[in-house]
C-alpha cells in the first residue's frame, strides 16, 4: 500500500465519517511510492520496485549440508518424485510403492474411502498406510524421505464431520480483529493434526476486487491493509513463532500463501481469469500481504490459476521467481494449484517443463501425476528439463520438510496431536468460533425492531433457518459445499437452534413456518434468514450482483410477512455484498451474516437482549466490501475516484450508534423479472431456473451435490473434470431410465426463439456403451411436440473418450409456435447401459450449423 494510497483512504473515512467505521490501518507499505504505469511490454516485471522481505529463520548452514547429502544420495526418479504431488482420489498407497512422490493432497471432494463424511480416524489410518507403503519406493541406499499431505482446511478443518467450521474469511474481514485471526489459526492447524495431515493450503490472502468472483468469500477485504494486517497473525497461528521449538512441529502445520498472484482482481471477476492491472497496482494491491506472510515465516506459496496482463502464473518467471524467490527472498517452496501447469500454452497436465523452469517447485497434479512423472523424468534425463533447476525445487522441499521436522516425526498416527479425537470437540475451540460468528454480524438495517425481547412469539422461516450446511457455504466438507445435512455438523448449531435457546430460556414460543411460509399461530416479531446456496470458485462467477435474478421467493415471503403488519428480520447468508434494495425495503432490520460456519447459530446472541431487557452482545462487524447501489455497480471499491456504494465499506450499525435507513430505489439497473431461457447447464451444474433432475420408474432425483443416484439406482450421475475440476458430469444408465433439465417454477416460453430458427446446443462426450445404444432426445412442451430426436446416433459416431458438438434445431421438436410452455428443455432416455458426458447446454442461433437427428 503506497503513502498516496492510505492518503485515499483516509480521506474516504473522513467524508464517509457517518456511514464508515473504517478501523484497522496498518503501516504496510511498498518499496516504492511511484505509481505510474511501467512503460515495459506486458506482463514484464521490474523486481527492483517491489518490497523487499526476509524469512525470519533464514538458511541454516548444517541443514543445508544434510540436504546436500541427502540429495548426492537421491536417483534422478527420487528428485523427480519430489516435485510431484497426488490427490488421494487418484492414488493408492500401493501406487506409492513404485512411484515416489513427495507429497499428496486431499482435494475438495476427495477423502479416505471416497466418502466426504469420513471421521478423523479413517484419515489417520489412511495417513499410516501411505507413509508404510511409502518407504518401499526407497532401496538400493536411497535415504527415506517421508511425503507431506496438503490439504484445504480454508475454514477450519472443514474436512471432517466434527471440526471447527469457522465463518469464511470475508465475515473475518467484518471483524476486524487480527489477534482473532491468530486464534482461528492455531485451532485449526489443531484439528488438522488430529487427522495426521501437516499441512495446509492457506490462508487465502487475495484482495478481491470484483465481487462477481465466484471465491469473494475467501477473500478476507477490498482493502489491502486489512488483508495485510491478518496475514502474520494467521501465519504464526498456524505454523507457530519461528524460533520456537513447536514451530511447524507438535500441534502446528505448514501454512500456504495463496495464491501469489492478483487472482482477485481479475477482468469482470471471472476465475481463472486475467488481472490487467499495472505492475505498481499488483504490488500495492494484490502483493500487500505477501512480504508479511514471508516475514512471519510462511514455507509455501501456491501459484493461482490465474493470468496478469496475459501470462499466466504458473508460467510467470519474472513474478515467481524474480519477484517471490529474488526480491523477497522466499526460501520456501511455490507449489502448483489443480492441474493449472497444464493450462500453459507449451504444456498439457502430464508434460510441462516451462512451468517448473518458471520457478514452480511442485506440481499439483493431482489425476495427471502418472504421466507427468514419466514426462518429467524422461525429460530430466534427456536434458530437456534445466537439472540445476530441478535440484533448487528439490533442496526448496527438502528444506521444508526438514524444518517441519518430518524425517524425525515417525508414522503419521506417533505425531504429537494425532488422533486425539477429543480436540474436535474443545469447547474453547467451539467458543472462538461463536466470538467470531458474533464479531462478523453486520447490521445494515434497524427501525428498532431489534433487540428482541426473548419472551415473544418468534416466528422463524426461510430456507437458511435450520441449514447448517448452507450457512457454512463451500469448501465444508466437499468442494462445492453442497448435500450437507445438520446431522454432518455434530455440536453444530443452526440459526433456529440459537433462537430457540434465548427465547424458550426466557418463557417465549418460536413458531417454526413451512417451507412455503406458511405458520400457526400469532408471532409477534419474524426472523427470516435466506440467502445464496454453497458454491466455490467458478461455479459462484456471476454477470452481476443482483440477488437471484427471476426468483422472488425470498423476497415474496419478506413481503407476506410486511402485508400482515409482522416486525420482520431479515438474516442474509452470502459469501459477498448483492444487490438486495428489495428485501431491504421488505425488511424491518437486515444483517448481513456472510457465511459464520458450524457455530452460526450463536448470531442470535445478537438478536435478543436478556431476560431483564439488556443487551449482552453488540453488533461489532463492519462492512469488509462496499455494498453496491445497482445490480451493475462493479466493480465498486472503496478508493474509486467515483466512489457511490449505497453502503460504504466499513459501514454498520450497532445499538449504540444506530442509524436510519429510508426507502431505497428499486431500479436494479438490469432486468429482473426474465428467467434465463438459454442456458442450461454451465460449469458442471444446472443454471437457475433449471434443474437437473434424473429418475427410473421408481421415482426421480433432483441432483443437488456431485454424485447422485434415481431411487432405485438405475442411473447415476458423477461430476468430473474437464480441463477444469468439476465442469462437467458424467451420466450412467443402467436400463430403463431418463435425465433432464426442469425448470424450477413456471414453464417458460421459447415460441420466440423456435420461430427465431434457434437450437440446443450440446457438447457430449460417449464414455462406455455408446456404440449401440438407443438413446433419445426429448424436449417436453407440452401439447404440440413431437420430443423424440435420436441422440444415439450422434454418440454411436463418437469414439469413446473424444468430445463431440451437436445443435438440434428447437424445430426438430415443434413447429411454429407451439413451445409456449416449456418445462424441459433438455431430456434424455434410454433403457440400455451406457454411459455419457455432458458440457455446455443452451440455446443458441442456428446459423447453418444446426440440425435435426431423425
Amino acid at each position: 500500500m503506497t503513502h498516496s494510497h492510505l492518503l485515499k483512504s483516509a480521506a474516504i473515512c473522513s467524508l464517509a465519517i457517518a456511514l464508515i467505521g473504517c478501523g484497522g490501518q496498518s503501516d504496510v507499505s511498498a518499496a516504492s511510492t511511484d505509481t505510474k504505469p511501467s512503460p515495459r511490454a506486458p506482463g514484464s516485471v521490474d523486481p527492483s520496485i517491489w518490497p523487499m522481505a526476509k524469512s525470519p529463520v533464514g538458511l541454516d548452514a548444517a541443514m543445508e549440508a544434510r540436504i546436500t547429502e541427502l540429495m548426492s544420495q537421491m536417483t534422478l526418479r527420487h528428485k523427480v518424485g519430489q516435485v510431484i504431488q497426488a490427490d488421494i482420489g487418484s492414488i493408492t498407497p500401493e501406487d506409492i510403492k513404485t512411484y515416489p512422490l513427495g507429497s499428496i493432497l486431499n482435494g475438495g471432494n476427495s477423502a479416505p474411502n471416497g466418502d466426504n463424511r469420513s471421521p478423523a480416524s479413517a484419515w489417520v489410518k489412511l495417513a499410516d498406510e501411505y507413509y508404510e507403503a511409502s518407504k518401499e519406493a526407497y532401496t538400493g541406499g536411497v535415504p527415506f524421505i517421508p511425503m507431506i499431505w496438503g490439504t484445504d482446511a480454508v475454514h477450519g478443518h472443514n474436512n471432517i464431520p466434527g471440526a471447527t467450521v469457522f465463518p469464511h474469511n470475508i465475515g473475518l474481514g467484518a471483524t476486524r480483529n487480527p489477534k482473532l485471526l491468530g486464534k482461528i489459526g492455531a485451532i485449526t492447524a489443531q484439528e488438522i493434526r488430529v487427522g495426521a495431515q501437516e499441512w495446509t493450503f492457506a490462508p487465502t490472502i487475495a484482495v478481491v476486487r470484483d465481487d462477481r468472483w465466484g471465491r469473494t468469500y475467501e477473500g478476507y477485504s477490498e482493502n489491502p491493509d486489512v488483508t495485510a494486517s491478518y496475514a502474520g497473525e494467521l501465519i504464526r497461528g498456524i505454523q507457530g513463532r519461528p524460533g520456537s521449538e513447536t514451530w511447524l512441529k507438535g500441534k502446528k502445520v505448514i501454512a500456504t500463501a495463496k495464491h501469489f498472484l492478483g487472482d482477485g482482481g481479475t477482468n469482470q471477476g471471472r476465475d481463472q481469469g486475467d488481472n490487467l492491472d499495472t505492475e505498481e497496482q499488483l504490488r500495492d494491491i494484490h502483493g500487500a500481504a505477501y512480504p508479511v506472510a514471508l516475514d512471519s515465516g510462511a514455507q509455501s506459496v501456491m501459484i493461482s490459476f490465474s493470468s496478469w496482463q496475459g501470462t499466466k502464473l504458473h508460467g510467470h518467471k519474472g513474478l515467481i521467481t524474480d519477484v517471490l524467490k529474488g526480491r523477497m527472498g522466499f526460501d520456501g517452496f511455490v507449489v502448483g494449484d489443480w492441474n493449472a501447469h497444464g493450462q500453459l500454452d507449451s504444456c498439457t497436465n502430464e508434460n510441462c517443463p516451462d512451468a517448473l523452469h518458471a520457478g514452480l517447485d511442485m506440481y499439483m497434479a493431482p489425476d495427471s501425476w502418472r504421466g507427468l512423472f514419466d514426462n518429467t523424468l524422461a525429460q530430466a534425463e534427456s536434458g530437456e528439463l534445466d537439472l540445476e533447476r530441478l535440484d533448487d525445487a528439490v533442496r526448496r522441499i527438502l528444506r521444508v520438510k526438514l524444518r517441519s521436522g518430518l524425517f524425525e516425526a515417525g508414522k503419521p498416527s506417533s505425531r504429537p496431536g494425532a488422533a486425539e479425537y477429543a480436540v474436535l470437540r474443545d469447547p474453547a475451540s467451539k467458543e472462538v468460533a461463536r466470538q467470531a460468528v458474533r464479531e462478523s454480524q453486520v447490521l445494515l438495517k434497524n427501525d428498532g425492531v431489534l433487540p428482541i425481547n426473548p419472551a415473544a412469539t418468534v416466528l422463524v422461516a426461510g430456507d437458511g433457518a435450520d441449514n447448517i450446511g448452507k450457512q457454512s457455504g463451500g469448501w465444508t466438507l466437499s468442494w462445492q459445499g453442497t448435500g450437507n445435512k445438520n446431522s454432518d455438523f455434530p455440536g453444530g448449531s443452526s440459526f433456529l437452534d440459537g433462537i430457540k435457546r434465548h427465547v424458550e430460556k426466557a418463557g417465549g414460543s418460536v413458531i417454526q413456518a413451512d417451507a412455503q411460509g406458511i405458520y400457526m399461530g400469532n408471532p409477534t416479531v419474524a426472523i427470516v434468514v435466506f440467502g445464496e446456496e454453497p458454491y466455490a470458485e467458478f461455479k459462484g462467477d456471476i454477470d452481476n450482483l443482483a440477488y437471484k435474478p427471476g426468483d422472488d421467493s425470498d423476497l415474496a415471503l419478506l413481503k407476506k410477512y410486511q402485508a400482515a403488519g409482522i416486525p420482520t428480520v431479515a438474516v442474509f447468508l452470502s459469501g459477498r455484498p448483492l444487490w438486495m434494495n428489495r428485501e431491504l425495503n421488505a425488511s424491518n432490520a437486515f444483517v448481513a451474516a456472510w457465511l459464520p460456519g458450524s457455530e452460526g447459530g450463536y448470531a442470535a446472541d445478537l438478536l435478543f437482549t436478556d431476560k431483564d431487557g439488556k443487551v449482552s452482545y453488540d453488533f461489532k462487524g463492519t462492512l469488509p466490501y462496499s455494498w453496491p447501489r445497482t445490480a451493475i455497480q462493479t466493480p465498486l471499491n472503496y478508493d474509486d475516484e467515483d466512489y457511490d456504494p449505497l453502503f460504504a465499506y466499513g459501514y454498520g450499525l450497532s445499538y449504540s450508534k444506530p442509524g436510519k435507513v429510508g426507502a431505497l430505489p428499486e431500479e436494479a439497473g438490469i432486468e429482473l423479472s426474465a428467467k434465463n431461457d438459454s442456458e442450461f447447464f454451465k460449469a458442471g451444474k444446472a443454471v437457475f431456473p433449471w434443474a437437473l433432475v434424473i429418475g427410473d420408474p421408481s421415482g426421480k432425483t433432483t441432483v443437488k451435490t456431485t454424485k447422485a443416484a434415481s431411487p432405485a439406482g438405475v442411473v447415476s450421475i458423477v461430476s468430473a473434470d474437464d480441463g477444469v475440476q468439476e465442469n462437467i458430469r458424467t451420466l450412467s444408465f443402467d436400463g430403463t431410465g431418463k435425465a433432464r433439465f426442469e425448470v424450477r417454477g413456471t414453464p417458460v416460453d421459447l415460441s420466440r426463439q423456435n420461430t427465431g430458427d434457434m437450437a440446443i446446443y450440446m457438447r457430449l462426450r460417449p464414455e462406455a456403451g455408446a456404440e449401440n445404444a438407443d438413446v433419445s432426445l426429448t424436449l417436453d412442451c407440452g401439447k404440440g411436440c413431437d420430443p423424440v430426436q435420436p441422440l444415439g446416433k450422434i454418440l454411436g459416431a463418437v469414439k469413446a473418450g473424444e468430445w463431440t458438438e451437436v445443435s438440434v434445431k428447437l424445430s426438430c421438436f415443434a413447429e411454429g409456435s407451439s413451445m409456449e410452455y416449456v418445462s424441459a428443455p433438455f431430456a434424455v432416455e434410454t433403457a440400455d447401459k451406457v454411459s455419457f458426458s455432458i458440457s455446455d447446454i443452451k440455446l443458441v442461433a442456428n446459423e447453418g450449423q444446426a440440425v435435426c437427428l431423425d
